[in-house]
């Protein structure tokens, strides 16, 4: 017997990335349900952590492109400013790159992260939308506007994409750092969507085995190998399936 399940679609241009999963809701009457169990503070950890990154990581592909600046700024050598003082300092910084922007009629979309490093220095982390007008470009208006060390510019693509971006700015405090530390600050200008939803009628995520069955691209679109997550909720005890498609390019 097949059940309907949820799918929910995220648009990305390029790429699409696709949740589906049996709920109570739907399916559920007749429907095999793998065993459930108690989340534990491990488990609701886990899955917060996951929610958090694959949020982060959509409002990144929405607003930000592969070029856009991934920025360390740093303080000169033996510096060690206040927590409040950092604060203040890119706060103050934005507000000047903005006005700048402003004045090229662009608008700042951003997105940071304040750090100390294991030795004790201070940096912020900033990831812009790049701009580039005649005798002038975002490198040269944040050197401009930043005088209190270096900055090292490269792009989101340099360091390694959008997956691997959303991991390192919502990974986890080290020891060593204040508990401010752990949040990331996006611009309030910066676009976020609702998916859409559709039931699945007569469908099923598994076999008649109890197997997963792999999900199959539309046409136009190809699979992700290394997006492909499936498997039983060990909380809901319901089957999942997520997975993103990235549209082929067509010769001309």
């Amino acid at each position: 017997m097949r059940h309907a399940y949820i799918r929910q679609t995220w648009e990305f241009g390029q790429s699409r990335e696709v949740e589906e999963k049996h709920t109570g809701r739907y399916g559920a009457r007749g429907q095999k349900r793998g065993k459930r169990k108690k989340a534990s503070p491990e488990d609701i950890e886990r899955q917060n952590r996951w929610r958090k990154v694959r949020d982060l990581r959509r409002t990144i592909k929405w607003n930000f492109s592969q070029y856009d600046f991934w920025m360390t700024i740093t303080y000169r050598k033996g510096e060690r400013p206040t927590w409040e003082q950092i604060t203040k300092d890119v706060q103050d910084l934005i507000r000047k790159v903005r006005r700048k922007y402003k004045k090229l009629g662009k608008e700042l979309k951003y997105i940071y992260r304040l750090a100390i490093g294991k030795r004790g220095g201070p940096h912020i982390h900033i990831l812009v939308n790049r701009i580039q007008a005649e005798g002038i470009a975002t490198d040269m208006i944040f050197s401009d506007c930043w005088k209190k060390g270096h900055i090292n510019f490269r792009s989101l693509r340099e360091f390694g994409g959008y997956k691997d971006l959303a991991e390192y700015i919502a990974k986890p405090l080290e020891e060593w750092e204040p508990e401010e530390a752990k949040r990331y600050h996006p611009s309030r200008n910066l676009i976020r969507k609702e998916p859409k939803e559709k039931v699945i009628n007569r469908r099923s995520l598994v076999d008649k085995q109890g197997c997963m069955i792999p999900p199959k691209p539309p046409k136009g679109y190809y699979i992700d190998p290394d997006s492909v997550r499936m498997g039983i909720n060990p909380v809901t005890g319901f089957a999942y399936r997520h997975y993103t498609l990235i549209k082929i390019k067509r010769r001309d």
